[in-house]
């Protein structure tokens, strides 16, 4: 379900540095700065899925702790309903922030590490009922059931711990913990990757359902296309800290613009041993965030590359009369 209205989140210039310090006999001296994220920015309407894809370190994970402020961002707009969510934050006032807490949840991606083993199911889920304090505690027992049907889990895991949990099991308990205190928003982090390929199909099709029944908007972070593709509305691709390539799942698996998005699909694993209809994937490793090329961040990998490349920063666009943008000189 996506609704046609204005954008539940609206991210906007969107960065995240961190300093780079050199240890000297007295003190320590800032030499640099690594920029995890740069200048990235993006809508997400309300029961919509928007998936932030690309390698390991590209800093997909960094910018959604940035939005919900696990870390704190460097610079860059970030609302949420109409709120201003740095600005809450600077406040440090804690009815507002609990209040916007309630709206926008994070699942983690280790089910095991994200939950405390020492405390009960029912500890675990009655935590964010007694912190925000909306549900009166006479109904706490109540809600601990509902939201263990909600994610397909009997009232009886209540009493377990999570080491006498699988994975999947654990990881919905995760999400039932998040979905306690009656979030709009789901940043979901890798969600499935540790799991077993059986056990990923079946909490996706939980997060679909959930979705469907809520209205839920997630952020989507994982590198698994094939998981991105069911459950996104639209996708964007980072490199290097930027955004390269935003638009609908369709127009990026079919027609990616892109040459670093179409690296990402030709390296997705198919069931033809052949290899017949691949494409190259790309070669070479991404540049060190301590020394990032100059212009275009991707020409030292691009099999297109052209000399304006090297010297020019590409903007994220999209053609005249097109959602689909993308940061390339010259595109596919």
């Amino acid at each position: 379900m996506v609704e046609a209205a204005t954008p539940l989140l609206t991210v906007a210039g969107l960065a995240k540095n961190y300093p780079i310090r050199r240890r000297e006999l007295l003190r320590q001296r800032v030499v640099g700065e690594i920029k995890a994220v740069n200048d990235i920015s993006f809508t997400l309407r309300a029961g919509e899925t928007l998936s932030i894809v690309g390698e390991s370190g590209c800093g997909k994970t960094t910018a959604a702790r940035s939005i919900l402020h696990l870390v704190e961002p460097t610079a860059g707009d970030i609302r949420l309903d109409g709120a201003d969510v740095r600005a809450v934050f600077a406040r440090d006032r804690r009815s507002e922030v609990l209040a916007l807490r309630r709206k926008m949840q994070y699942v983690f991606q280790d089910p095991y590490l994200s939950l405390n083993p020492r405390w009960s199911i029912r500890q675990i889920l009655t935590e964010p009922l007694r912190v925000h304090g909306h549900v009166p505690q006479a109904r706490w027992d109540a809600e601990v059931e509902a939201l263990l049907e909600r994610v397909g889990l009997p009232a009886d895991y209540a009493e377990r711990y999570p080491h006498e949990l699988s994975g999947g099991q654990r990881q919905r308990i995760g999400i039932a913990r998040a979905l306690a205190v009656d979030p709009r928003l789901l940043i979901c982090d890798e969600p499935v990757s540790s799991l077993d390929v059986s056990v990923r199909a079946q909490v996706l099709n939980l997060l679909a359902e959930l979705q469907e029944e809520l209205g839920l908007a997630y952020l989507y972070i994982s590198h698994d296309l094939g998981s991105v593709r069911f459950l996104s509305n639209r996708i964007a691709v980072m490199y290097l800290g930027n955004l390269v390539e935003v638009g609908a799942v369709d127009e990026i698996f079919d027609r990616p613009r892109h040459h670093y998005t179409a690296a990402l699909i030709a390296a997705v694993p198919t069931p033809d041993p052949s290899g017949h209809g691949r494409r190259a994937a790309i070669a070479g490793e991404a540049p060190s965030v301590l020394q990032r090329p100059s212009g275009c961040a991707f020409h030292t990998r691009c099999p297109a590359a052209l000399p304006v490349c090297t010297r020019e920063t590409p903007v994220l666009t999209a053609p005249v009369g097109e959602t689909h943008s993308f940061a390339c000189h010259n595109p596919r």
